[in-house]
């Protein structure tokens, strides 16, 4: 053995302040963003001023003209906000709505169910499958994961929102987890019959999944929706036009740079010179990024906008992301709690990312289950429809091609009994 140095030239990712801060900001919604300012304005004696927003602008959505850094100075607890959220489901029955408010005070601190579905029932006096209905509905509400009676439900759910919800995963937990810890690619692979970038997007994602998605909501502050862009037709042509608090402007003190000083002093304003230029440079990278994405998802449904909800076009974080040539993860912050006026009201950005019923059909998952619902509301009510007849009528009215069993799991998704369950609750009720 001998010893010996040895030049080596490698290339290596590192995390800057400058690139960490872009990346923190990217995710922030204008408020958050004009607060995460302020805090460093308070620290660095050149900022002067920071202009986000015209308060008269700010009253079309709020209703009143509050002081800007007010805003969020309330807080709901995580059994406040669900119970808000509940109202925002389409739940049929008032008996089942009351099941799921018992279901969210059931919830530990952690957003898990703590109690069994056979002492929910009994509580509120339904069936088994009745409150396995209600559970749906409470799994349904955000952050996934809420309403799971374990950590292996939870990771599947929040799973399954990402749209990575294989048939193995049960066997994945239970025996070959380690293959996850290990991020052991190419052995996952081979084990379940994927591809190696089915498997790497699993770990990835798997990674990204919270263990306890109650502390999501811990202590959150009132969230008042105000949109970063509006879309809106003129001359018969459709425009995005981004409201002034999207990139606020920061004003410096050239007086306090021009005095005379010791170089202890000179030196502190120097830094926080450069503070102020990283930070004007992470705003502008949010606002070009932010505006690339926007303008992509509001070309890709512009059917949307003339048309309404049966026009939305699949659409995903990858189809951005290859457009953009971006990381998924990057499209992913980039419109995290980002908000759109437009005609039908004020729009989370991600309710436009739709998912396909099956790939290469170039239908969104949401509009078949907006025919399924259509389709059962106008029924007979002593006839109601199996989910075999429903297929061959979005086939016959919509020209949408689906299983029968894809329609059962939509019909579910919306909360709708099977047709034996509901000619039963109307014969019932004209008895």
């Amino acid at each position: 053995m001998q010893q010996s140095l040895v030049l080596k030239q490698a290339l290596s990712w590192k995390m800057n302040q400058s690139l960490h801060q872009s990346i923190e900001i990217l995710q922030l919604s204008g408020i958050e963003l004009y607060d995460y300012v302020q805090k460093i304005a308070e620290e660095n004696p050149l900022i002067e001023d920071i202009r986000p927003i015209d308060q008269q602008v700010l009253s079309q959505f709020h209703g009143e003209t509050n002081a800007f850094e007010n805003m969020n100075a309330s807080k709901k607890n995580m059994y406040e906000q669900l119970k808000e959220n509940v109202y925002m489901l389409s739940i049929p029955e008032d008996t089942l709505k009351q099941a799921v408010f018992f279901g969210i005070d059931s919830l530990n601190e952690n957003g898990y169910l703590d109690i069994t579905l056979e002492d929910w029932a009994a509580n509120c006096q339904l069936t088994i499958e009745e409150t396995e209905q209600a559970l749906s509905y409470l799994q349904a509400l955000d952050p996934p994961g809420i309403g799971a009676r374990n950590l292996q439900e939870c990771i599947q759910l929040q799973l399954k929102e990402m749209d990575c919800d294989y048939p193995f995963l049960e066997d994945l937990f239970e025996h070959h987890l380690v293959l996850i810890a290990e991020e052991d690619v190419s052995a996952l692979a081979e084990k379940y019959a994927i591809t190696e970038d089915e498997a790497s997007k699993l770990i990835t994602n798997m990674k990204l999944c919270h263990p306890n998605p109650g502390k999501l909501l811990e202590q959150e502050e009132t969230e008042y929706i105000i949109p970063e862009a509006a879309v809106f037709k003129e001359h018969g042509e459709w425009q995005l036009s981004f409201f002034n608090w999207s990139s606020p402007t920061i004003q410096i003190r050239d007086d306090i740079l021009q005095m005379d000083m010791p170089k202890e002093g000179a030196d502190f304003l120097k830094e926080k010179k450069k503070e102020v230029e990283m930070l004007e440079q992470a705003i502008q990278y949010r606002g070009k990024t932010l505006e690339q994405v926007l303008r992509i998802i509001v070309n890709k449904q512009l059917s949307f906008f003339e048309e309404g909800l049966t026009a939305l076009k699949p659409l995903t974080l990858q189809d951005i992301a290859d457009t953009l040539d971006l990381h998924v993860s990057t499209i992913s912050r980039t419109i995290s709690h980002k908000y759109l006026q437009t005609d039908f009201g004020i729009l989370r950005v991600k309710y436009l990312l739709q998912r396909e019923t099956r790939k290469g059909e170039g239908i969104a998952r949401v509009v078949v289950k907006q025919y399924v619902h259509q389709i059962i509301a106008d029924e007979d009510p002593g006839h109601p429809l199996s989910d075999e007849k429903i297929r061959m009528k979005l086939e016959e009215l919509y020209q949408v091609y689906v299983a029968r069993r894809t329609v059962m799991k939509y019909r579910e998704e919306l909360g709708i009994l099977s047709s034996s369950k509901r000619k039963r609750r109307t014969n019932g009720s004209n008895d």
